[in-house]
């Protein structure tokens, strides 16, 4: 009977410790599981939601015309000595000295040839000096007869050429004709640049931007946006550092800006990057752009 007993015990004794191994195995592994799972939150680029200028936009190419221009003729045989033209002249500087007459800018300009006539230089050839005032540049548009109603003296428009593409040039509708052309259907308009430099040079092929129905809006990043079918979402981030999935209404684009109609209010903190690393309800740790 004492045998017995005495194996009882240790059976039960040998089950005890292999129990108490066990649950111990579990808790730290609990532990160290808890302790090891808790990753940080991620850092995620943020941004307010702010107020920003929007314009719709019509494009069109037109050619550059300068603000002065006017040409003088003259023959070779009326000239003193070899003609040898200033690049830029101002108003009363003398062009050139002919042996009847001299030739005297009405305004400041830029001195260039329009060409020569005859294929032989010799006495007879005559010479046509040009002379552009450059200081503005004016250029006419056709725009189609759908935006006629937008289009009014004084819209803001911008500006580019081939020249020099990396550079926006900026202007003003300056004339609006009064009819549409009926074979056409466009609205034929004169636009007015800047040129204050003299980088952009009569006859060349602008780009130009006008831009209308101009207002002050809600903004955000376009990278912030998130498109699920037909609808647009965004992640809001609250106080406390959590971000919920919220749909919007869009409207216009610019300037690597999307227009909020509705869904976001302003100074409200947004997602603006790395929307992948996010999901909803979720924590981050904001970097604020």
């Amino acid at each position: 009977m004492k045998r017995s007993t005495k194996i009882i015990s240790i059976i039960i004794t040998f089950f005890l410790i292999i129990s108490i191994v066990v649950i111990g195995r579990i808790i730290i592994g609990n532990h160290f599981a808890k302790k090891f799972s808790k990753r940080p939150p991620p850092g995620i680029i943020v941004t307010e939601v702010l107020k920003i200028n929007f314009s719709e936009k019509i494009e069109s190419f037109g050619t550059a015309i300068s603000k002065k221009n006017d040409s003088f003729r003259i023959k070779r045989s009326n000239l003193i000595k070899e003609l040898d033209l200033k690049e830029y002249v101002k108003k009363g500087d003398l062009i050139v000295e002919l042996k009847d007459r001299n030739i005297i800018a009405p305004f400041n300009g830029v001195l260039g040839y329009r060409g020569l006539t005859g294929d032989i230089l010799d006495s007879n050839n005559s010479i046509i000096i040009t002379l552009d005032d450059n200081s503005i540049i004016y250029s006419d548009l056709k725009i189609p007869e759908i935006f006629a109603n937008e289009i009014k003296k004084g819209l803001v428009v911008t500006a580019k050429f081939s020249g020099n593409k990396n550079k926006i040039y900026n202007g003003i509708v300056s004339a609006v004709s009064s009819r549409i052309n009926a074979e056409t259907r466009s609205l034929l308009i004169r636009v007015k640049i800047d040129n204050e430099d003299a980088e952009l040079i009569p006859g060349s092929l602008l780009e130009v931007t006008v831009n209308y129905n101009e207002r002050n809006s809600l903004g955000i990043p376009d990278t912030s946006i998130m498109l699920e079918g037909d609808k647009i979402y965004v992640y809001k981030v609250s106080e406390k550092n959590i971000t919920y999935k919220t749909e919007i209404k869009t409207g216009i684009r610019g300037g690597g800006y999307v227009e909020v109609l509705s869904g976001l209010n302003e100074g409200e903190n947004i997602v603006a990057e790395g929307l992948k690393k996010v999901r909803s309800k979720g924590k981050i740790k904001p970097i604020k752009k």
